[in-house]
């Protein structure tokens, strides 16, 4: 009888939960002590997890782009 598929882990909630889970993992992995299989799903895990951070951290900086191009400007103090 086949093993039933895991289902996917959500999706975090914001960055800070991603990068929280990630450097979670990351200690796990590092200390070695996971059996092959949990380490090859940790390591699975991490790499979704890095593109999700990666995507908000990108979205981030392209929002910025925006404020920085319409609405930032250089402060300039008011003639005395």
């Amino acid at each position: 009888m086949p093993k039933a598929a895991k289902t996917p882990a959500a999706t975090p909630a914001d960055f800070e939960s991603g990068l929280r889970e990630l450097e979670a993992l990351i200690a796990e992995l590092e200390a070695g002590n996971l059996p092959l299989e949990a380490a090859l799903n940790a390591y699975q895990r991490g790499q979704t997890l890095l593109g999700f951070c990666q995507g908000k951290l990108a979205d981030a900086e392209q929002q910025l782009k925006i404020l920085e191009a319409g609405q930032l400007k250089p402060f300039q103090p008011e003639s005395e």
